[in-house]
């Protein structure tokens, strides 16, 4: 089966490498139903798959950064061994204003902001990066913060703003915000250059703010992700900022202070800024959280564990931090992580930390969603190229973790793949935690199309046991989420 035509530069925009090949934008929207499948779609996966990702509507403002682009969602939904796919763009109010002028109308990453302006004010909040399922509909959040976008999960058609409380209006929400399972709750935070740089909020599973607080920092950072436990939540505060100087001009320049401390902050999830409680550990950068959970020690002391992805410290010939390759790892989107973990002892301060795998290159670590905030024993996670081409990173296959046993096993099917974030999605009826599949989009360059992968998650080197071929080329994007079709029959409700 073919695919769009892939947009030649001439036609539309300024060639760069965020541009070219599969990344380059799609420019319409489509549904197509009985997709054709290579192997045997199990009957026992049913309900939707949603990845988000930049697709610009227009020709970018000057210089384009793969982050630039505008939110579209990309949903594939799977029922009795058929699978359909739909996209849509997600309708903010950015995108709103760039169609009522026929033209880009913000700077991106690449060019200066307005003068006087602080960043939060001058870029388009094009609502690209995460997508989470709350309340019966998809949340779609943007990775620099801001309004977060209600969405219908069943037609992707946008719904509005995340706003129902006075509170919220202008808060710039991070997109990794948490959603528990067990109690319906959305748990998130918000952060931005203006004291006091970030705050904490419960949304409950009847839309209403539950709790809402400052969390106040020595002064803005820049924290990407978090973490819940049963009874906790957990925020970041990573040494990497940006430059003051280059942040009073409008421009971005970042600075990682190795001399600061990572600092996590343990909130009782309906708790008050007085019992913030702060912990620290050797300076460190990270993006991306597996989980994290509760557990009690042999003294009976009650540890709260988070594992991530950070980024690996690069060392110079002496031995100490390689600082000027770490921010550029970091600036130029370049893949180089470990699984690492942190311990907080909450009944004595204590603090532990330590690798717990540095020879997979592993991001974008996924669990069972059943497993968020519980202790879990299997992660899964993109396996990175440490190689790039034309200045992008390189997502080059699948890796599952058993972190009882500290086995890993990884999957690359070889050069010409592109993998995106592959969440777990349960097997009808199953009651073990990796009894399922793991589901993501994969550009296959070999035949220059892209297909939808579902391999077994307890036996992912054996590749994928179904590969669903779409009927258009689906750029590389971020974040994604599964939603049960039992959830979908409970909450999601066509528009």
């Amino acid at each position: 089966m073919g695919i769009d035509r892939i947009p030649e530069p001439q036609d539309w925009f300024v060639p760069n490498a965020s541009m070219a090949g599969a990344f380059a934008p799609v420019l319409d929207e489509i549904e197509a139903d009985a997709l054709p499948v290579i192997g045997d779609l199990p009957e026992d996966l049913n309900g939707l798959y949603v990845r988000n990702g930049p697709s610009p509507a227009h020709a970018p403002h000057g210089r384009y950064h793969w982050f630039d682009g505008d939110g579209m969602l990309h949903a594939v939904r799977f029922r009795a061994g058929r699978a359909s796919y739909r996209n849509r763009w997600v309708q903010t109010d950015g995108l709103k204003a760039e169609r009522a002028a026929g033209r880009a109308l913000w700077p991106g990453l690449k060019e200066p902001m307005p003068e006087g302006a602080l960043p939060d004010d001058a870029m388009k909040n094009t609502s690209n990066t995460d997508v989470v399922f709350h309340n019966g509909r998809l949340y779609s959040m943007w990775y620099r913060g801001g309004a977060v976008y209600v969405v219908d999960p069943l037609t992707l058609a946008t719904l509005g703003k995340l706003e129902q409380d006075p509170r919220l209006v202008g808060l710039q929400i991070s997109a990794h915000s948490r959603v528990d399972e067990h109690t319906g709750e959305f748990i998130f935070f918000a952060y931005g250059n203006r004291p006091p740089y970030m705050h904490y909020g419960v949304i409950g599973p009847d839309g209403a703010l539950r709790s809402f607080m400052p969390v106040p920092l020595p002064g803005p950072r820049l924290p990407h992700d978090c973490a819940i436990t049963p009874n906790f939540t957990i925020l970041h505060d990573f040494p990497l900022i940006n430059d003051p100087e280059a942040l009073a001009r409008g421009r971005y320049s970042l600075q990682f202070r190795q001399d600061w401390p990572t600092r996590l902050a343990v909130i009782p999830r309906h708790g008050s800024p007085d019992q913030i409680r702060w912990f620290e550990f050797s300076p460190r950068y990270m993006l991306h959280v597996a989980n994290a959970w509760e557990e009690r020690n042999a003294r009976g002391e009650t540890e709260i564990v988070m594992v991530g992805t950070p980024y690996a410290m690069p060392r110079a010939h002496d031995g100490g931090l390689d600082l000027r390759r770490l921010l550029h790892t970091i600036a130029t989107q370049g893949m180089d992580f470990e699984l690492y973990q942190w311990r907080m002892n909450l009944t004595t301060g204590a603090t532990r930390e330590g690798v717990v795998d540095d020879i997979l290159n592993t991001e974008f670590p996924m669990i069972n969603s059943a497993w968020q905030g519980r202790r879990n024993r299997y992660a899964y996670a993109i396996l990175m190229g440490r190689t790039r081409t034309l200045e992008q990173p390189n997502f080059a296959g699948l890796a599952r973790y058993d972190l009882q046993t500290g086995a890993a096993v990884a999957y690359h099917p070889g050069q010409g793949y592109w993998f995106s974030e592959a969440p777990f999605a349960p097997r009808d009826g199953a009651t073990e935690e990796d009894d399922g599949y793991i589901v993501g989009f994969v550009w296959n360059g070999e035949e220059r199309r892209s297909e939808v992968w579902v391999s077994d998650a307890r036996d992912i080197a054996a590749g994928p046991v179904a590969r669903v071929i779409l009927p258009r080329r689906v750029p590389h994007g971020f974040h994604s989420c599964w939603v049960r079709e039992d959830q979908l029959a409970a909450g999601g409700r066509a528009a």
